[in-house]
């Protein structure tokens, strides 16, 4: 598997593997070590947490099992992400839902991150979400603060357009090296209002989240839906693949923006699924007739 470059000494496996939905698996350590080399076995060396995962669970688990096999760390690269404070029977002193980037939430919740990971660092940590009410001082001062310490190499967003993005980058004396935001066939917020353009011009390799809409076209019903399935059905047929979801990776693998999707299930069949796209690679016209089939109406 291709990799992909985020600064001198840091690079992501082409594919990342998303531990959001790990409390579903029902997996015990054993099984969740094994699968995390079947992973490995695939070429996905990196792993996507958030602190909220699981309702604060997600990233212990994934803890749980490296512990089984420590060396694995120095082959993996972990991202986390903080800034999201949910109710929570595991955390019950959260008694609302609402963004936390001050300096002492971001140290607090990197600390824990550190201790349920069992790992002495993390390689990105990443803002969830803009928040409004942001100190970009604060910000600024708890990841230089950790950086400074070795507790993480370095720092990104996730969920942010450009210009919040701008605000951050401006207050730091290093570069953000990633944006991880929603970005489907199905989903093109992104694509139309400048956010991945921006990530293009920095030289910012974005991660795309939910790179098959939720599921929603394979199982969904109104005319969008319809509308997207027939024509990557179409497609699907000229390149010869086996799914329509090894299309919608595809999409996403074929443009230049460099964008790693994030894989989300926790079936190994699933996963060499996403991994036989890469070896797709759409044409001009294959992409816009897929992005057209999504809007609902031609380029001009």
């Amino acid at each position: 598997m291709d990799r992909i470059q985020l600064a001198p000494d840091l690079s992501f496996s082409r594919f990342i593997h998303g531990f959001w939905r790990a409390a579903e698996w029902k997996m015990s350590d054993q099984e969740r070590l094994t699968f995390i080399e079947e992973c490995r076995e695939q070429g996905i060396s990196t792993f996507d947490h958030a602190d909220i995962y699981g309702s604060y669970t997600c990233e212990s688990l994934f803890g749980e099992a490296l512990r089984l096999q420590p060396t694995i760390r120095d082959q993996i690269e972990i991202v986390t992400k903080c800034g999201i404070v949910l109710p929570s029977s595991n955390r019950p002193n959260h008694t609302s839902h609402y963004y936390n980037t001050s300096y002492e939430h971001i140290i607090q919740s990197c600390e824990t991150s550190l201790k349920n990971l069992h790992t002495d660092n993390i390689d990105v940590l990443l803002i969830h979400r803009p928040d409004l009410f942001m100190n970009p001082e604060e910000v600024a001062e708890a990841f230089t603060k950790l950086k400074r310490e070795g507790k993480v190499r370095y720092f990104g967003v996730s969920n942010f357009k450009f210009h919040q993005f701008q605000l951050l980058q401006s207050y730091l004396d290093f570069d953000l090296v990633t944006n991880q935001i929603e970005i489907s066939a199905y989903e093109l917020e992104n694509i139309h209002d400048g956010t991945l353009n921006f990530c293009q011009e920095k030289r910012i390799p974005p991660m795309a989240w939910s790179p098959l809409a939720g599921g929603k076209i394979f199982k969904g019903s109104d005319e969008k839906v319809c509308r997207l399935r027939m024509a990557l059905e179409e497609v699907q047929g000229e390149i010869n693949a086996h799914s329509i979801d090894e299309v919608l990776y595809a999409w996403l693998l074929s443009h230049s923006a460099k964008i790693m999707p994030i894989i989300g299930s926790g079936k190994i069949d699933r996963i060499k699924t996403a991994v036989q796209s890469l070896s797709y690679k759409l044409t001009p016209e294959q992409w816009y007739n897929i992005y057209t089939s999504s809007t609902g109406y031609d380029v001009p």
